[in-house]
């Protein structure tokens, strides 16, 4: 079979609600094939990507009675405009050909979160994604064969399992074991998760329902673990068996497996922050995503002729898809895009992941043998794999572990020993799968649906139940960040209930996660009218993101949210319509705005807007960091700050959120980025999970490397920037200032003395009288230029710090030039001084001067205070929540605020005070030549001598030309006789003189003393 490349295609959904109340602007185009992406803050060229199918859905389109959105003849765009059936004829009738016939095939969808994903794959209401018209058509050609009198045996298996934090979950199951299940890999087929639910089904309906039933688990799973659902991939898989009689008369089985996969949302906070954490390994929240690049990377360099280890070993996901970037199937990828140009940069990402993956070739073969055969061969390897671990033979094969388990060079004999142990565990598994698949080989698959149906009543009845339920009673039913899990979980009013969490006695509705209290609230009331209290006073619960301080009506489509993650909204059932149900992220904006941020969008640009965005999707996740720290009274808060490029240490660049990291006993601090926060989150509620299940036994004692919420006072931190502007040496001059220290919230925290002297190649610095000033920069090219920079030292710098050093990088510095480290002192010296030397200065190298600058950066480490007395998390949390206005009042009129545009300014006003002493002394030395021509009744002083006596270098220079004004020609008569002046004329430097003007040869100025001279400075 040839070799067959990834099949890409990118579709650009229409704006959302969101991005048309924030009058977001479209920076997608497509012509043809071609995706084109405009940069909307115009620094960059248009960026333009081609791949296999480039559908626009942006507009152009209309719906027609019965709902289904398709083009509209009418639209400018409605030509170009790409509805569901199109993407389907494209892509799914390609999936449904390779099924058919034999071939493993592969569909992934890859986008940002809210990009579009879902509505391509599974689509909704009458607009069918691919997945759903793929699951009919099957069902609708199997029944034509059939009706034809086809004798073939037809068997479809579906599965779904969700990948998080590295963890599998089986969807079809209401529990999964602590960890998630095993990954096994088999020799033959490759990775799969053990013990995963095979479930046959024999209609379209029955995939329905079992796509909804691992929604529903999905849901609860992430409500119980306060998981966040965008950062899980999903895997649908779709089995399908063919079993006939071939020309011989033996019994064989062509099979295909169709993966669905929808992967976690690629959000930029996956390309920053991590890096460098003690802790990035156990949050391996992104790490799934990121290998995936990785092996896509390496996939296409093999492509294109270089030889790369693929590291499918990396992570679970890219085990499981090995099959399907690097193996036996035909793959298909829709990456998602948003068409907002606050989603730039996960657009542009999204379209070179894309570019990436379409270089990835794959080799697919039919999956056609026997069964006899099959079975056969299942049993001589079961016969084998039996005598080597019954023997003890098991030997491990020699490797660098790119290809399983294999014994490395250098390894001692009880890492050996252990992997031994870890293959024989595979054997052994390998052994019961295969079992198990001969069984299923043998077994009658009328017998197999009529099981399934059997076990799967309880269920369908439950779910008859509650869909009778709605129809006749209101319901409080859940938001979540994700819209595909929103209004699963339900909890049906009927009498008072009691709602708290699952420790102490138990309430009526049991919600998980922190800040839920073993008496939390309480529903009363009956059918029409339903009152919400709260049970106890430090109860957390909003309604419509304003506190409950009383008992309060609920009414249809009220915002409710139990303590900092359980968000639901109360049904009237008399009223509700699914359309109707309110958006997560409205819900949450409304809480901040309640709280007094500032979701107000006018007058903001795309990257406030977007930073707003990050502020609202990260101030749950701060409430639930605080939450957990409250419960296990772990001495740790944590608030939202934006840091500006400056504050950060970063010459520019778009401000940023961080998270302030205090602990309110030691009096660390620390500012995390974005992505950092997250992963420390996940691990986070990984420990509550624990610690939630059994309070009582939980043991508390974690080792420091394995706490999220310990910080490590030997780590260095950054304390404060400066920024240093070269202007000075664009005119050959020095500059010695001493400038602001700023922290992360831009606040003054010190001083630091900086001096840049242009010298000469000895690194000796210029002196006052060697006035080597230049007042056009341009002078300077072709020069060799000498300059030193110095750090001296810092002043006034906070307590707290110890170990001070600073570090800056010039663009010629290949690293980071840093001082010692100063302890047992906040004023350190450090004296550190360095000389540079750009030879033959360029037009490019003046720019630099001009207008470059560089980043000062203070680091040390924190001195951690010992607690004068323990502190109780919780109390210390709501002291600061109940003072949170007076401190930042407090804090405002006491700390300096530093505008970093201000100190540009006035480092310019140093140089421009500078470079207008030197011009006003030569300013000097010209008046003193005119004065000497006066006093010698000098009526033209040469042009020459006026444009030597401002390029003198010094005054020694500047008296030997003043001397020479004797020599020079030009008529008058001496100073003794000398009368009135007559007014100035200038020679014409033809040689033929104006009026009153002598005929001498060179350029002349004629001298008065009423003169007067402009300097543009």
């Amino acid at each position: 079979m040839p070799e067959e490349s990834v099949k890409v295609a990118v579709r650009v959904r229409p704006f959302n609600k969101r991005e048309r109340a924030r009058n977001a602007t479209c920076i997608v185009d497509m012509k043809g094939i071609e995706t084109i992406l405009t940069d909307p803050e115009g620094e960059d060229e248009p960026r333009k990507f081609a791949f296999d199918f480039s559908y626009w859905s942006f507009d152009g389109s209309k719906a027609d009675a019965n709902g289904y959105y398709g083009p509209d003849p009418s639209h400018p765009n409605g030509k170009k405009f790409c509805d569901q059936n199109r993407v389907f004829d494209d892509l799914g009738v390609g999936v449904l050909n390779n099924a058919w016939e034999g071939f493993n095939s592969t569909l992934f969808a890859y986008g940002q979160t809210g990009s579009g994903k879902s509505w391509s794959v599974v689509g909704y209401g009458i607009n069918k994604g691919i997945v759903p018209k793929f699951c009919e058509k099957i069902f609708q050609q199997i029944d034509e064969k059939k009706a034809g009198g086809d004798s073939t045996e037809y068997q479809i298996i579906f599965s779904m399992l969700e990948i998080y934090n590295e963890e599998v979950r089986d969807l079809l199951v209401s529990s999964n074991p602590r960890g998630g299940m095993k990954i096994r890999e088999n020799p033959a087929t490759g990775f799969y998760a053990q013990g995963l639910t095979m479930f046959p089904v024999a209609s379209y309906a029955a995939i329905e329902s079992k796509m909804e039933e691992g929604t529903q688990n999905r849901t609860v799973a992430a409500t119980q673990m306060n998981a966040t659902s965008s950062r899980a991939h999903t895997i649908v898989a779709i089995t399908f068996i063919q079993k006939y009689k071939n020309a011989a008369g033996a019994e064989t089985a062509k099979k295909s497996v169709v993966n669905l996969v929808d992967l976690a949302g690629s959000e930029r906070a996956a390309n920053t922050g991590a890096t460098g954490d003690r802790l990035k390994e156990g949050a391996a929240i992104n790490l799934s995503l990121s290998s995936l690049g990785n092996c896509i990377a390496a996939l296409a360099d093999n492509s294109n002729g270089k030889k790369v280890r693929v590291p499918f070993r990396d992570s679970v996901l890219t085990k499981l898809l090995k099959n399907a970037l690097g193996g036996n199937s035909k793959t298909v990828m829709i990456a998602a895009i948003s068409p907002a140009d606050i989603n730039y940069e996960e657009s542009l990402s999204t379209l070179r992941y894309a570019d990436r993956a379409k270089q990835i070739k794959t080799v697919a073969v039919v999956n056609e043998d026997p069964t006899e055969k099959l079975i056969r061969e299942l049993q001589e390897e079961n016969d084998r794999l039996k005598e080597m671990l019954e023997s003890g033979g098991v030997e491990i094969p020699e490797g660098n572990g790119e290809h399983g388990i294999e014994k490395q060079e250098g390894m001692s004999k009880a890492d050996v020993d252990a992997l031994k142990k870890e293959l024989e565990e595979e054997y052994a598994e390998a052994l019961e799968e295969n079992k198990r698949k001969m069984a299923e080989m043998q077994k009658n698959y009328d017998e197999m649906l009529k099981e399934a149906e059997e076990s799967d009543a309880p269920k369908a009845a439950v779910k008859a139940s509650d869909d009778e339920k709605k129809k006749s009673q209101n319901y409080l039913t859940n938001l979540n960040m994700d819209p595909a899990l929103s209004g699963y979980i339900k909890h049906f009013l009927e009498g008072d209930k009691t709602i708290g969490n699952k420790r102490g006695e138990t309430s009526s509705i049991c919600l998980p996660g922190p800040s839920i209290l073993e008496k939390h609230a309480l529903i009363t009331g009956e059918t029409g009218s339903w009152t919400l209290e709260k049970s106890s006073e430090a109860a957390r619960l909003l309604v419509n993101g304003e506190p409950v301080q009383e008992p309060t009506k609920l009414n249809h489509l009220d915002r409710i949210m139990f303590g900092t993650t359980q968000l639901y909204v109360f049904i009237d059932h008399t009223k509700y319509k699914p359309e109707d149900l309110p958006e997560y992220a409205d819900a949450m904006e409304e809480i901040a705005k309640s709280a007094g941020f500032d979701t107000n969008d006018e007058e903001k640009s795309p990257a406030e807007m977007l930073l707003k965005e990050d502020v609202l999707e990260i101030l749950p996740s701060i409430e639930e960091a605080n939450s957990i720290s409250e419960e296990m009274d772990k001495k740790v808060t944590f608030e939202a700050v934006i840091v500006s490029a400056e504050s950060r240490g970063e010459v520019s660049g778009k401000p940023e959120l961080f998270v302030l990291v205090k602990n309110i006993e030691t009096g660390l601090q620390y500012y995390w980025p974005r992505e950092k926060f997250y992963n420390r989150k996940f691990v986070m509620q990984e420990l509550f999970s624990k610690y939630d299940d059994d309070a009582d036994d939980f043991n508390g004692q974690i080792a420091d490397e394995k706490d999220p919420f310990t910080m490590n006072p030997k780590e260095d931190v950054h304390i404060g920037s400066l920024k240093v502007y070269l202007q000075s040496l664009a005119y050959n001059i020095e500059l010695t200032e001493q400038l602001d220290i700023i922290d992360y919230q831009s606040e003054q925290i010190g001083v630091c003395n900086v001096e840049i002297y242009p010298c000469t190649a000895k690194g000796k610095i210029f002196k006052p009288e060697d006035d080597v000033f230049v007042d056009d920069p341009r002078q300077l090219i072709g020069q060799d230029f000498h300059f030193k920079v110095k750090i001296s030292g810092a002043r006034g710098l906070p307590k707290r710090y110890n170990e001070i050093y600073a570090e800056y990088r010039l663009k010629s510095d290949a690293d980071p030039v840093r001082t010692k480290a100063i302890a047992g002192t906040s004023n350190p010296d450090w004296r550190l001084e360095k000389q540079y030397h750009f030879p033959n200065l360029t037009e490019e190298d003046i720019k630099y001067f001009e207008s470059g600058c560089f980043m000062v950066k203070i680091f040390g480490k924190q001195n951690a205070g010992a607690a004068a007395r323990k502190l109780d998390t919780k109390k210390e949390l709501r002291k600061k929540k109940a003072a949170r206005g007076q401190v930042a009042v407090a804090a405002n009129s006491v700390k300096k605020k530093i505008d970093p545009d201000n100190m540009k300014l006035q480092q310019n006003a140093v140089v421009a005070q500078t470079r207008n002493k030197k011009l006003n002394k030569r300013l000097e030395w010209l008046k003193d030549l005119l004065r000497e021509a006066n006093s010698r009744s000098k009526k033209k002083v040469p042009t020459r001598l006026i444009i030597a006596i401002l390029e003198a270098k010094n005054y020694k220079e500047a008296k030997r030309i003043i001397a020479s004004i004797g020599k020079s020609k030009g008529g008058g008569k001496s100073s003794s006789s000398a009368s009135t002046p007559e007014p100035p004329r200038v020679s014409n430097g033809d040689g033929a003189a104006k009026e009153g003007s002598d005929s001498d040869s060179d350029d002349e100025f004629l001298v008065n003393h009423n003169i007067t001279f402009r300097l543009r400075l």
